[in-house]
């Protein structure tokens, strides 16, 4: 088979409350000047904004459901892991042809059957989630597109719960103190979080357990809290590592010797393949002032706060716990358009040649294939198989 004969499906996401499109018009167009056949089901990037005649315009074919792009698609690209569609009584993967390759996030460290279904089929699996943080994969890394939403929006989901002004203001009233924001962790949305409170006025300081992120902190105008601070805690590929429990506790305690004074607290602590670890307990908590908000970006691993409910708010003593779920599709349009140039480069770099063979010697490759024509490829996932972590 060569590359120019690969047929590219768009499936629409059936993961509950998602809006995102994996592939937007534009992103069309550069896969079928390369020569690939595009389908793209009916109504697939309609909740993004992106609408079928766009996609025909940029030269795709509509097909009607999930079924008739699975069946034929030599690769599909995709947002979130494959599940049971209900509609149609069949699980995504089972709709696929043997030996095709779907391209997403495909959680094989949290769902093992992802993994034997990926085998059983003799499916190629590409997860976004496993590409390493290197410069090279940098165009590739959606976990940084996505958190970079998420960074932004839980500043103004904040906003909209906090009882104040964000910025210093002088009224005729009088002078308005500004918010005072900290912000847990200084990954990708921690940083974004840290630069739109302040771009907003508040005053935000910020804690991270990678002294490598300080300069970044203080350039975007935050205060970095000072605490010892262990070495290594970045794996290889720049995902932070689980610490040490003492470390934790030492933690907890900096954290709450400020929640006094914090009206905005931005909780984005998360260690990959594992529940997010405990930050905030219910006892601190009720320490924090009224009308005081958390926004808990790690709510849908377990949370950062033991109060954090994934999906809901929960108000105790007068202070609000928000956890948010899914806020890239508060964003759609541009969460879509981020992705769709990840998941491009990516399909780019797995099928660089002039065929449909892949470099499995490539860094790339050899992180995020999950799979390999049903072969377990990553050794992340080998690893997470036999109860090890290295990532």
């Amino acid at each position: 088979m060569k590359k120019k004969d690969l047929v590219i499906a768009i499936p629409k996401e059936i993961q509950e409350g998602c809006r995102c499109v994996a592939v937007i018009p534009q992103t069309v167009k550069q896969l079928t000047s390369g020569g690939h056949t595009v389908l793209v089901q009916k109504g697939a990037g309609s909740d993004a904004f992106y609408l079928d005649e766009e996609y025909e315009a940029a030269g795709a074919r509509i097909m009607d459901g999930a079924n008739d792009v699975y069946s034929v698609a030599d690769v599909v690209l995709k947002i979130y892991p494959p599940r049971h569609n209900d509609e149609l009584n069949n699980y995504e993967l089972d709709m696929m042809k043997e030996g095709a390759t779907v391209i997403g996030f495909l959680s094989p460290i949290s769902d093992a059957s992802v993994v034997e279904k990926l085998r059983k089929r003799r499916l190629t699996g590409f997860a976004m989630e496993l590409i390493p943080r290197i410069s090279r994969a940098q165009g590739m890394d959606a976990l940084s597109s996505f958190s970079t939403v998420m960074g932004y929006r839980a500043v103004l989901l904040a906003a909209g719960f906090l009882g104040k002004f964000f910025p210093l203001l002088m009224t005729a009233a009088g002078t308005i103190q500004p918010a005072n924001v900290l912000v847990i962790g200084a990954g990708v949305a921690g940083l974004q979080a840290i630069a739109v409170s302040h771009r907003m006025g508040a005053k935000v300081e910020a804690f991270d357990t990678r002294p490598v992120v300080r300069e970044q902190v203080e350039s975007l105008g935050a205060r970095f809290v000072e605490m010892e601070l262990p070495e290594d805690m970045e794996t290889r590929y720049g995902y932070a590592k689980e610490a040490p429990e003492e470390f934790i506790r030492r933690e907890m305690e900096a954290i709450e010797a400020r929640l006094h004074r914090t009206d905005v607290v931005i909780t984005t602590a998360l260690v990959y393949g594992k529940k997010a670890p405990l930050l905030i307990t219910e006892q601190m908590v009720s320490r924090m002032r009224p009308g005081s908000v958390i926004v808990d970006l790690a709510a849908e691993q377990g949370g950062n706060c033991q109060l954090t409910v994934a999906g809901e708010t929960v108000e105790r003593n007068g202070v609000i716990v928000h956890g948010p779920v899914n806020l890239p599709s508060q964003l759609p349009f541009d969460a879509s358009l981020m992705y769709s140039k990840n998941i491009l480069n990516a399909f780019n770099n797995l099928y660089h040649g002039e065929d449909d063979s892949v470099d499995l010697e490539d860094e790339i490759n050899a992180n995020a294939l999950v799979t390999y024509k049903g072969e377990v490829v990553s050794e992340t996932v080998k690893h997470y198989l036999e109860g090890k972590n290295d990532r």
